[in-house]
C-alpha cells in the first residue's frame, strides 16, 4: 500500500515537472528570479525528449509499482500518461522530436519577453526613452 501510494507521489511529481518545463517560462514573466530554477529544467526537459532518453522518475515509478503487487510498464512516462490523450497511436521518436523543440521555442519565446521586459525597466529606471 505505502509503495502504490508512493508510486502515485512519483506520478504527480514527474507531471508537475513536465508541466513546470513547459509552462514554468510564464512564471518567470511574473518572478524572473525563478529562471534560476526554470532553466535547468527545461534544459534537462528538452534533453530528455530530443535524445530520447527515459526520465528516472519513470523507472522508480515502476520499481514501486512492482513492490506494491502491481504491473510496471515499458516505456516513458509520456509514452504512458500523456500519449494516449494525445498520439492515441503511441509516440514515436518524431514525436519527441517535436516535443522537445516545442518545449525549447516556447520557452525561448517567453524568455524573449522577459529580457525584453527587463530591458524596458532598465531604461525607465535610466530615464531613457523608450524603444520599440
Amino acid at each position: 500500500m505505502l509503495a502504490g501510494f508512493a508510486a502515485d507521489l512519483v506520478v504527480a511529481l514527474h507531471f508537475a515537472f513536465i508541466l513546470f518545463v513547459v509552462a514554468g517560462g510564464l512564471l518567470v514573466l511574473r518572478w524572473p528570479g525563478l529562471a534560476w530554477a526554470h532553466l535547468p529544467v527545461v534544459a534537462w526537459g528538452a534533453g530528455i525528449e530530443l535524445i530520447g532518453w527515459i526520465c528516472p522518475l519513470t523507472p522508480l515509478e515502476n520499481v514501486l509499482r512492482r513492490a506494491a503487487g502491481e504491473a510496471g510498464y515499458a516505456g516513458g512516462f509520456i509514452d504512458h500518461y500523456l500519449a494516449p490523450l494525445i498520439y492515441p497511436t503511441g509516440l514515436t521518436r518524431e514525436h519527441q522530436l517535436a516535443l522537445g523543440l516545442f518545449v525549447t521555442i516556447v520557452n525561448l519565446l517567453i524568455y524573449g519577453l522577459v529580457a525584453l521586459r527587463r530591458r524596458r525597466l532598465r531604461q525607465r529606471s535610466r530615464g531613457e526613452p523608450a524603444r520599440s
